[in-house]
């Protein structure tokens, strides 16, 4: 006789396994089909874009598994054209209890909600969701969608058997949020292989004429405090170097009102030598890359921070505000600070500029940082991480 709790020993063609008798069949039936079936992980995202940080690391991914032998599916509410022949619709995702989902979570969607449903092994890559009061004066739909994301999380937190972080800003973030599965923190993908294209010869040649370029690069907005920026480069041209300019890569896409109060800055102070490139090709940010003398960032808040990475690629100096993941994304390829008087920043700008030991120590630092975050050793270390939790069961949904 056996009683309702006794552990039965039962026969599967891979090991034997301890399951209590009365567990449902089903189960035993999943774990098998884990074991011997090829590995499936399947990205699911709210939208999949061309030339963002979240799309770009998802298609990674999707190449690194693929590489690797693993089925890679990728499903999106939204999905840019060029991209739709990598990803499918998610009305279209068979939500089968063997896959292994990966989802990547930034902005407010119902997804955030519903992937808790879905029947396989749940794993959340957190990019991180931008404060919603950045955009409270510019934009009520980007408001409104960070609230709503920040509301998501509290209410999926033991929902997920898993958790990937961008940095680990974004797990700590997490913790403070109720989520106790295990986590790991992972940077983003970059495919370097990326930034060896041939950048626009226009671009360079329009530029190459003895100016310092101080660039920033990143969309429009108020969290990333192009205002400081320039008001940064201002005393920096009028008090250091008059034969400097400012470029400032990124679309303003639903931050019109935000770039709007940028360019009246600009003509109210009478701030010359300040380019807004506005939505532009990759040819031409790797253009920029090329003829920046230093990469000034004023950011309030990164989940990664993608650009200053790109700058260690191309060995442009960076001088970076000491906010959220900047730190830890930056190392030692840069300089932070946490000064928030222009003046003072402006004349770390210039020392900076006018030492060249440190610079070449900076660049050579950066050649170090790189090695963080090749492509290729952060996916193993994904694969690794979901492998050692074996067989995770469903969260607590």
């Amino acid at each position: 006789m056996h009683n309702g709790n006794e552990m039965k020993k039962i026969k599967v063609p891979f090991d034997e396994i301890s399951i209590p008798s009365a567990l449902d069949r089903l189960v035993l039936k999943i774990i098998v089909e884990r074991k011997t079936k090829k590995m499936k992980i399947v990205q699911i995202l709210p939208t999949f874009s061309c030339g963002d940080a979240i799309g770009n690391h998802t298609l990674s991914l999707h190449f690194q598994f693929q590489k690797r032998g693993i089925e890679s599916e990728i499903y999106a509410e939204r999905i840019a054209e060029r991209l739709k022949q990598y990803a499918k619709p998610i009305e279209a995702y068979q939500n089968l209890a063997e896959d292994i989902i990966l989802y990547h979570m930034s902005t407010g969607s119902k997804l955030n909600r519903s992937v808790t449903q879905f029947h396989g092994i749940r794993i959340m890559y957190y990019h991180n969701i931008t404060p919603p009061f950045f955009f409270e004066p510019y934009n009520t739909e980007a408001y409104n969608s960070c609230k709503s994301a920040y509301d998501d999380l509290k209410a999926i937190a033991d929902k997920f058997d898993m958790v990937v972080g961008a940095s680990n800003y974004n797990i700590n973030e997490l913790k403070k949020y109720g989520f106790r599965c295990p986590m790991i923190a992972l940077p983003i993908n970059i495919p370097f292989e990326d930034y060896k294209m041939p950048p626009d010869h226009s671009v360079i040649e329009k530029y190459k004429d003895g100016y310092t370029n101080i660039i920033f690069v990143g969309r429009i907005a108020p969290n990333k405090r192009q205002e400081k920026v320039i008001e940064d480069f201002f005393y920096y041209h009028t008090q250091y170097n008059a034969k400097s300019r400012l470029i400032l890569v990124g679309n303003y896409c639903g931050m019109e009102r935000y770039y709007l109060r940028l360019k009246k800055f600009v003509a109210k102070n009478h701030i010359e030598d300040v380019v807004f490139t506005g939505h532009i090709p990759f040819s031409e940010i790797l253009a920029y890359y090329s003829i920046a003398d230093l990469f000034l960032c004023e950011s309030m808040h990164e989940g990664f921070c993608v650009p200053l990475v790109e700058s260690m690629i191309f060995s442009v100096p960076v001088l970076a505000y000491g906010s959220s993941a900047i730190p830890e994304t930056l190392g030692t390829g840069g300089i932070v600070h946490t000064s928030n008087d222009s003046r003072k920043t402006a004349e770390f700008m210039n020392n900076l500029l006018t030492d060249p030991q440190k610079l070449k120590n900076i660049k050579e630092n950066q050649r170090k940082e790189l090695t963080r975050f090749n492509e290729e050793r952060m996916t193993t270390q994904l694969l690794e991480f979901i492998d050692k939790r074996g067989l995770p069961g469903n969260g607590n949904g």
